[in-house]
C-alpha cells in the first residue's frame, strides 16, 4: 500500500509463459517458420501470447476458486458479493481496504452496535485514522446527582478538579489545555445551533467523533543536531523545530478501551511528557537496602497513596520519613525509577514515544524531564537530560553531554512523501552493497569512493552523513537507503553526478534526504528517477538561521527525469542542461514563495500527476492532473497536453483546462507551508471544495490526492449512521 492506494502486484506464477509456449507448440511447424522470417516477424508468436494471457486469467481463476469464498482470500470482484450474504452497506469501491474490512467485521459490529467502541473500531477499520467518540451530553453543565461517581480528588493528578456538570475550576491549568478536545473536562450548556467548527457542538443527540488523519512516523537512531548554545540539540538533524508525536499505543480487539491522553497520535505535550506519577508498595519498599525501620514505617504509610508529581513524592517522603538534606535525595533518587507507575504520560512516552541515548547509553527515565527550553533553561529544572516535545529540543545538564547523542522518535505527516522511515520494499533494490561505518562521536562520512559509477550503494542506518560527493563517470549508479531508513546528507559542497564520456547514463537516488547545498546533475542521461527523497526546501532553524535551499541543477542533457513520491525545491536549468520530459507524481515541489519559480522549462514535456506546487511554472509544453500549483503557470504551447481537474491562480496560460479551478484567494488553503510542520501542503478543512473534492475520483487536489481523505470521510459517515444509537447526530471533528 502505497499513500494510501492500493498497488497491484502482478502475478509470479509463469502461468503466462507456460500457456504461451504450450499454445505455440501446437502451432504447425511450418506456421513457427514462416512467422520468423516473414517481412512483418512474430505477428502469429504475438497473437499467441495475448491468448495464453488469457488463458492464464481463467487459470488463475480456477486456482482461487476456493480462495474467493473468504473475504480475507477474496479477489476485489467477490467482496460485494460476500458483502451481500452479510447484508452490508458497502462503503466506496474506491476505499479499498474500507470496503474490504466492513464486510470481514459486520457481524462483531452489529454484537456491538451503538456503543462507543465499535465508533472507535468503525474509524479505525474504515479510513486508518485513529478516533475517539465522546458523548456530548456529558459535558453539559447539569444539577449534581447522588447516582454520580465520586469526585476524584485533586492530587490524583488525574482530573481537573471539576466536578461532573459543575463549575470549572480555573486554578487548573491543565483542564485549560484540553478545552474543545477529546478529553476536554469542562461542562456547559447546550448549543442546539448547527454543527461548524466548535459551534453547534454540545448537545443532548450530539455524538462527537474526534479522528486522528495524521499517520506518526518513527525513525531510529537520528543524530540529534548541536545548537549554537552548550548542550542544547535539536532532535531533527537539520536543526530545525520539530514537533514530536505520540504513537497510537491504544489496545485494540476484545482488550479496546476509551484512549488516554498519551494513547492517541497527536502532538507530544509538556504537561504529558511531565506527567510522572508515583505510588509506593509493599515490594518497592521491601527493596530498598539500607531503611532504618522509622524510615521503612513512615514510607509504608504513603502505600496506595498516587502521587500526583515529583514534588509531591519529595514533600511526603519528607514528612513521613523526618529525612531532610543529602539523605532525602539520596532516598528520593532510589524511589523515582521504582514509584513512577506504568499508566502515566512520562512513563508511556519515554518507553514507547522518545528515547534519547548520551554516548551510546540510554538516559534514564528518572533523568529526563519535561521543559519549555524556548527561552533559558528553567531554575527549578531537575534531572540530567531536559526535553522539549513542543519544540523537539534538548538540553544537558551539568556535564557536556557525551557524543554522539541520538534519538528514536515519531514525527507526524499525512502521507509516504520524502525521505521517511516507512516501507519501501517494492522500490529499494534488493542486493546493494551496503554502505556500513562504525557508530563515531562525529558525523560519519560519505566521500566519492563510496559511491559507485556502475552499482548499487545502500546506507543502512538513520544517521547524519556529511557528505562531498563528485562522481565523474556514471553509468547505472543507485544510492538508496535501506528499507524503512532515512539517512540525512549534510553536504559539505554541491553532490554532483557526472557521466563524463559515458551516453545515456541511469541515475537513481531514494530514501535520501539532502541538505545545505545543491544536487547537479551533468553529462548525458537516458533516466533519472528521484524516489522518495527530500531535497530540502529551505527554512529556518531553531536559532533562527536560514536553512538552505536545495536545487536540482540539471546541467545535463536529460531525456526523461522522474521524481516520484518526494519533496523537491527548486529546478534550475544552467550551463545548456536540457531535459525533453520531466515527469512529477505524488510530490510536493517547494520553493517559499507563490511569487519565486519552481521550474522554467522552455522545451520538452512537464508532466504532474497529484502534485502540489508552492511556486509558478514556466513549461513549452504541460500535462497536469489533479495538480494544486500556487503561482502563476506560464505554458508556451498550449495546444498541447491538458489542464484536468486541477487548480492554478487566475490569469494562468493554460493547455486546455478541463474541470479545473481558477484560485482567486491562496493564503490559507493549507493548514501549513512550512516544511517540518505536521500539516505541511495538508489542506485545510476552509479551503473550497472544489479543491476538498476536485480530483476526478472525488479526492482533493494535490500532492495528497492518493489518501482519498474525503471519500475515506464519506465512507466513515455512512457506517457510523448505520451501527449508531437512532436520534443520535455524529459530528466529525479533525484533531489533526
Amino acid at each position: 500500500m502505497s499513500n494510501g492506494a492500493v498497488i497491484d502486484v502482478p502475478a509470479r506464477d509463469g502461468y503466462d509463459e507456460y500457456f504461451a509456449e504450450k499454445l505455440w507448440s501446437l502451432v504447425p511447424a511450418v506456421h513457427r517458420h514462416e512467422d520468423g522470417i516473414a517481412r512483418r516477424p512474430d505477428v502469429l508468436r504475438a497473437i499467441v501470447e495475448v491468448i495464453a494471457g488469457q488463458a492464464a486469467i481463467v487459470r488463475r481463476s480456477n486456482d482461487r476458486l476456493w480462495e474467493d469464498q473468504f473475504i480475507e482470500l477474496c479477489e476485489d470482484w467477490a467482496v460485494p458479493y460476500i458483502g451481500d450474504l452479510v447484508g452490508t452497506r458497502l462503503v466506496s469501491a474506491l476505499n479499498r481496504r474500507g470496503r474490504r474490512v466492513d464486510v470481514a467485521r459486520t457481524i462483531h459490529y452489529r454484537r456491538r452496535k451503538g456503543t462507543l467502541v465499535v465508533q472507535e473500531e468503525l474509524t479505525r477499520d474504515i479510513t486508518g485514522w485513529e478516533g475517539t467518540a465522546v458523548e456530548e451530553f456529558r459535558r453539559l453543565a447539569r444539577a449534581r446527582h447522588g447516582l454520580d461517581a465520586r469526585l476524584t480528588a485533586r492530587n490524583s493528578g488525574r482530573h481537573s478538579g471539576t466536578p461532573p456538570g459543575g463549575i470549572a475550576d480555573l486554578r487548573s491549568q491543565r483542564a485549560g489545555d484540553l478545552v474543545d478536545g477529546p478529553f476536554d473536562e469542562y461542562h456547559r450548556t447546550p448549543d442546539v445551533r448547527r454543527f461548524r467548527g466548535v459551534e453547534g457542538r454540545y448537545g443532548i443527540p450530539k455524538l462527537g467523533l474526534h479522528v486522528y488523519r495524521l499517520r506518526t512516523y518513527e525513525v531510529t537512531g537520528v543524530r540529534a543536531r548541536p545548537r549554537g548554545a552548550a548542550n542544547r540539540f535539536t532532535v531533527d538533524p537539520s536543526g530545525r523545530e520539530l514537533p514530536l508525536f505520540m504513537p497510537p499505543t491504544r489496545p485494540t480487539g476484545d482488550a479496546a478501551r476509551r484512549p488516554r491522553e498519551w494513547e492517541v497520535p497527536g502532538p507530544m505535550e509538556c504537561r504529558l511528557l511531565g506527567d510522572a506519577q508515583y505510588e509506593l508498595t509493599e515490594a518497592i519498599i521491601q527493596g530498598l537496602t539500607g531503611l532504618s525501620a522509622a524510615v521503612a514505617a513512615g514510607l509504608r504509610r504513603l502505600r496506595g497513596v498516587r502521587l500526583r508529581d515529583e514534588v509531591t513524592l519529595a514533600e511526603l517522603v519528607g514528612a513521613m520519613t523526618g529525612l531532610t538534606g543529602a539523605t532525602l535525595d539520596g532516598l528520593l533518587a532510589s524511589l523515582r525509577p521504582v514509584a513512577l507507575i506504568q499508566d502515566c504520560g512520562k512513563r508511556a512516552l519515554l518507553s514507547q514515544g522518545l528515547r534519547i541515548t548520551e554516548g551510546g547509553n540510554p538516559v534514564p527515565v528518572d533523568q529526563i524531564s519535561a521543559a519549555n527550553l524556548g527561552a533559558a533553561i528553567p531554575a527549578n529544572a531537575r534531572g540530567r537530560l531536559l526535553v522539549d516535545p513542543e519544540r523537539g529540543q534538548l538540553a544537558f545538564q551539568g556535564s557536556a553531554a557525551a557524543t554522539p547523542v541520538l534519538g528514536t522518535y515519531s514525527y507526524g505527516f499525512a502521507a509516504d512523501i520524502g525521505a521517511g522511515p516507512y516501507d519501501r520494499h517494492d522500490h529499494v533494490n534488493p542486493a546493494p552493497n551496503k554502505l556500513h561505518q562504525p557508530l563515531p562521536a562525529a558525523a560519519p562520512q560519505l566521500n566519492s569512493a563510496d559511491v559507485l559509477n556502475q552499482g548499487v550503494v545502500e546506507i543502512v542506518d538513520s544517521d547524519t552523513y556529511r557528505t562531498s560527493v563528485t562522481k565523474l563517470a556514471v553509468q547505472d549508479a543507485t544510492l538508496q537507503a535501506a528499507n524503512q531508513r532515512r539517512p540525512y546528507l549534510q553536504l559539505l559542497s554541491d553532490m554532483i553526478f557526472g557521466t563524463g564520456a559515458n551516453a545515456n547514463a541511469l541515475l537513481t537516488l531514494d530514501g535520501l534526504w539532502v541538505g545545505e547545498a545543491d544536487l547537479v546533475l551533468r553529462g548525458d542521461y537516458r533516466l533519472v528517477r528521484i524516489r522518495h527523497c527530500t531535497l530540502d526546501p529551505g527554512g529556518v532553524d531553531a536559532d533562527g538561521t536560514a536553512v538552505r535551499a536545495v536545487r536540482l541543477v540539471i546541467e545535463a542533457n536529460v531525456d526523461r527525469l522522474e521524481i516520484e513520491s518526494s519533496i523537491v525545491g527548486s529546478i534550475v536549468f544552467a550551463s545548456g542542461g536540457t531535459a525533453d520530459e520531466i515527469a512529477i507524481s505524488d510530490s510536493i515541489v517547494d520553493v517559499r514563495g507563490s511569487a519565486n519559480l519552481a521550474l522554467d522549462m522552455t522545451a520538452g514535456m512537464l508532466e504532474l500527476e497529484r502534485v502540489t506546487v508552492f511556486g509558478a511554472l514556466n513549461a513549452h509544453r504541460l500535462y497536469a492532473s489533479e495538480a494544486l500549483v500556487t503561482g502563476h503557470v506560464e505554458v508556451t504551447d498550449n495546444q498541447a497536453g491538458c489542464f484536468r481537474f486541477s487548480a492554478a491562480p487566475d490569469g494562468s496560460r493554460l493547455p486546455r483546462p478541463y474541470r479545473s479551478h481558477v484560485l482567486k484567494e491562496y493564503t490559507a488553503l493549507f493548514e501549513s507551508r512550512v516544511f517540518g510542520r505536521p500539516g505541511y501542503a495538508h489542506l485545510a478543512t476552509s479551503a473550497p471544495d472544489a479543491l476538498l473534492r476536485g480530483a476526478e475520483n472525488g479526492s482533493e487536489m494535490g500532492a495528497l490526492s492518493a489518501l482519498m481523505d474525503p471519500i475515506k470521510l464519506d465512507s466513515l459517515r455512512t457506517k457510523v449512521d448505520e451501527y449508531l444509537p437512532f436520534g443520535l447526530i455524529p459530528l466529525f471533528i479533525k484533531e489533526t
